[in-house]
């Protein structure tokens, strides 16, 4: 059976999305995360195929609980996982270090393929650190997630310095202090390596952020522009696609007024179990749209879930292909049905009580504390309108954290307002890589700020599309994307090499 998504998200949050909708219920949210969906990514690992052998060992690394303070508590050692693969490495030569993001490390160096294929050509070391609270970098073990006093060490300030202490441990006992290090990132790991290229220049010569929306906070962004996104990849795929999701809302929210609605929608989702909440159908629906136009990449992919080459298209065909006269409703659903059900396997799906397989929840605390990215639906989006309230969304974090939001603490940190001047005055050697059919995309930096800070974006490109695998049937203008990240990174590294022959 397939799975869908229950609580979808007060944490995908993740994406972001630490926003809360002034409507019946809480607006769905996604995030940066790579983004996923506990619920979705369980029907991935249902599939029964066999985990993936990666061509890394794994390590574990003895880290400090809290790099700021010197309390007793605070030298707690945890162990912190990562990932290495040094086929190709000689003493001296680059160190490429992927930041992890709110997830299984194992899954992101599974689907970041682009360094493996450019590690032959710069002899590169590659490493994956795992984020803290994630996957098996747990400091308190199954009790990490227990109470505000274990999850209070979870925030992106303490990772960045797990990342700096646990590198330059590294090349110290490699005996290689002198080897660059260039640090990657896709989504919320893209955001850390900006932000640590940022914070920490003598650690890393240079970063290269895909998919990061490091403008998604405060009024930096406007409010609506990840759910107009969306709505415009489905409206330039089919503007009758658009019209019928836009649509299917008011349908559904009809049905469940009825008698019986419930188990009627229930029906017409082929849901394994009846559904107890209109809001379970609605976030399955949710939750397929958003993220199929994330990963609306150009070829066959399995991140999120197996999709075919442009998803967002293929949904469309599905709706435009309905015979007149079938509800809006019915057609929405179909094309749902591809993002969780595209191999045709599944006899009935899982619309609530989903497993977050991919132990991603700690971005709800995240995003209750300093991750706050508001977001709103505006009338020109495929979507319900809705608006953020803060003070709503401060009083659910209360409740449920006991913890008051910093909703400047982001822009504080690491800056965002006038970002070209903050980044053009302070940093050098940053790659932005984004694609416009990624709604994340514009939460990011789609500018050249300097000539060593440089945005590469392309019109079809989706999340972080340029960090997977290349393939035979790369587009020409991915195969181009990726060819200038390599030449850029080449030259960062000459000129780190006649730096120190100087």
């Amino acid at each position: 059976m397939a799975s869908s998504s229950s609580s979808f998200l007060l944490f995908l949050l993740l994406s972001t999305i630490a926003a809360t909708a002034t409507t019946s219920q809480s607006l769905p949210t996604t995030f940066p995360r790579t983004a996923v969906h506990g619920s979705a990514l369980k029907q991935t690992l249902d599939t029964h195929k066999p985990k993936p052998k990666l061509p890394f060992k794994t390590q574990f690394f003895p880290q400090i609980l809290d790099h700021f303070t010197f309390t007793p508590k605070g030298s707690i050692i945890f162990y912190q996982r990562y990932l290495i693969n040094a086929q190709y490495w000689c003493r001296g030569a680059p160190i490429f270090v992927y930041t992890g993001n709110e997830g299984d490390i194992e899954w992101f160096a599974t689907n970041t393929g682009f360094l493996l294929d450019i590690a032959p050509t710069f002899r590169a070391m590659l490493v994956f650190i795992e984020h803290r609270f994630y996957g098996e970098s747990m400091p308190f073990g199954k009790e990490s997630y227990k109470s505000p006093e274990t999850l209070g060490y979870l925030n992106s300030q303490q990772a960045l310095a797990d990342f700096a202490v646990l590198i330059r441990s590294l090349k110290q006992n490699l005996s290689s202090e002198a080897s660059p290090v260039v640090v990657f990132g896709g989504s919320y790991g893209g955001m850390l390596a900006a932000w640590f290229r940022l914070k920490y220049p003598h650690v890393a010569i240079g970063a290269l952020a895909s998919s990061a929306p490091i403008l998604q906070f405060d009024d930096i962004t406007p409010w609506s522009s990840f759910y107009d996104a969306v709505s415009l990849d489905f409206k330039e795929a089919s503007l009758n696609c658009y019209k019928v999701i836009k649509g299917s809302w008011i349908e559904l929210e009809a049905m469940s007024a009825k008698k019986g609605g419930l188990a009627e929608i229930s029906q017409i989702f082929r849901a394994c179990k009846d559904i107890t909440s209109v809001y379970s159908a609605r976030d399955w629906l949710w939750s397929a749209f958003v993220y199929t136009a994330m990963v609306n990449y150009p070829t066959k992919a399995n991140f999120m879930m197996p999709l075919p080459a442009y998803p967002v298209e293929e949904m469309c065909k599905i709706i435009d292909r309905f015979p007149h006269g079938a509800t809006k409703l019915s057609r929405a659903f179909a094309a749902a049905s591809l993002y969780y059900n595209y191999s045709g396997t599944e006899k009935c799906f899982e619309l609530e009580n989903g497993k977050d397989v991919h132990g991603l929840h700690g971005w709800d605390w995240q995003a209750c504390t300093e991750m706050v990215m508001p977001m709103t639906c505006s009338n020109e989006s495929m979507f319900p309108p809705s608006s953020f309230e803060y003070q709503e969304f401060a009083d659910g974090c209360m409740k449920k954290y006991g913890v008051m939001p910093r909703p400047h603490w982001i822009t504080t940190e690491f800056g965002g307002s006038r970002i070209e001047q903050v980044l053009k005055r302070s940093t050098s050697n940053i790659i932005f890589s984004n694609g416009m059919q990624d709604p994340w995309s514009r939460g990011s930096v789609l500018k050249n700020i300097s000539s060593s800070i440089i945005a590469l974006v392309t019109k079809k490109g989706a999340h972080h599309v340029d960090f997977r695998f290349a393939t035979k049937e790369d587009p020409d203008w991915l195969i181009e994307q990726r060819r200038q990240e390599v030449e850029i990174i080449k030259k960062w590294i000459h000129d780190y090499n006649a730096d120190l022959k100087q």
